[in-house]
């Protein structure tokens, strides 16, 4: 259209009326599209019901804008820490490293011929949790964190810190009750938690969990039960070689960083 549409059209548009064809509803609209005059005539000439609800409508927007939106609720920090460091999927994990400690406790108190039980288990104590810390089959929000930037060493150090700050107070606490230096308890544990994030950088933490685990149930804490013989690896002497052991394992985890940028199935 190149004119304006005469007054009658324009309230009958606004009004709804039925009996304008196709073709007028089409050329009106087209106008109304690049005419903002025509554009304030159809609204003025809209029905009296219809121009009180838009008034109402209006009325309440203005309030509403005026009082200004309510404050968002900030969430809560030990909710978002909660899922930086930990998942509640560790838990059963976490359940039965206490259950291995105590178990240990248990026996070397009642069967005092045996060697410390407690420093044979600490070693290896955290390793399950660990394995769970990344992997795909024990967290359920895997997809998610797959695809974010977090997902890698970051996030694997996190969550195994995680389950350090559980573990360790743990193991020092069974140490203490089996007469075992605190320090000869915790730092193997240390070291054998830095070997499965390195050597999982090549096959994946859950393997390399499992098989540093098995290895130390077969060559040093069954044949020092049935021996009755604490190993040479956790005599007092060989405290610095755990040590340096430790933060081998921990620069080498370090330089496989490009290992662990996604939760894998193998990991």
């Amino acid at each position: 259209m190149t004119t304006h549409p005469d007054a009658a059209l324009i309230v009958g548009y606004a009004a709804g009326a039925t009996d304008l064809d196709e073709a007028t509803l089409w050329s009106v609209e087209v106008h109304l599209e690049t005419c903002a005059e025509c554009r304030a005539r159809v609204a003025g000439g809209a029905p009296a019901d219809t121009l009180a609800l838009l008034d109402r409508v209006a009325t309440s927007l203005s309030v509403e804008i005026e009082s200004g939106p309510s404050p968002a609720r900030r969430a809560r920090t030990w909710s978002a820490a909660r899922r930086r460091w930990m998942v509640w999927s560790l838990l059963p994990w976490l359940s039965m490293t206490a259950g291995l400690l105590v178990t240990a406790l248990l026996l070397e108190t009642a069967m005092p011929a045996l060697p410390s039980v407690v420093l044979l288990i600490a070693p290896v104590a955290p390793l399950p949790a660990v394995a769970a810390a990344w992997s795909r089959r024990h967290d359920p929000a895997w997809e998610l964190i797959a695809g974010t930037p977090a997902a890698g060493l970051t996030m694997l150090l996190r969550r195994t810190l995680g389950v350090l700050l559980v573990a360790v107070p743990l193991l020092a606490l069974a140490g203490l009750g089996a007469g075992a230096p605190v320090a000869l308890t915790l730092v193997p544990c240390l070291a054998f938690t830095a070997a499965t994030i390195a050597l999982g950088a090549v096959i994946g933490v859950r393997r390399a969990a499992a098989g540093l685990a098995g290895a130390w149930v077969l060559a040093v804490l069954t044949p020092s039960l049935i021996t009755e013989d604490l190993p040479v690896l956790l005599r007092p002497d060989s405290l610095g070689v755990w040590v340096l052991v430790t933060v081998a394992m921990a620069g080498l985890a370090l330089t496989r960083a490009d290992s662990f940028r996604r939760l894998s199935s193998t990991n």
